[in-house]
């Protein structure tokens, strides 16, 4: 683990105690940067805008963008 700032270990921690009470009905989405509050469907999933890997993260359940947290959805 890399050493860390005082500040950047307050930061992780506070991301930890939301996690602990993060509602199951929300979810979180990186698209091309911006960090998305998303709410999952009426059976819990991830709602699609179709089936099969033509389809991507359903834009209407949108529940807002948080700014200021760098983000990115890519792979390692």
């Amino acid at each position: 683990m890399q050493d860390l700032t005082a500040d950047e270990r307050k930061a992780i921690n506070s991301l930890q105690r939301l996690a602990d009470r993060w509602p199951d009905s929300l979810w979180l989405f990186s698209a091309s940067g911006s960090l998305c509050v998303m709410r999952k469907g009426k059976d819990g999933e991830h709602v699609l805008t179709g089936d099969g890997p033509g389809g991507g993260v359903d834009p209407d359940y949108l529940v807002d963008t948080i700014e200021g947290i760098s983000n990115d959805g890519g792979d390692w």
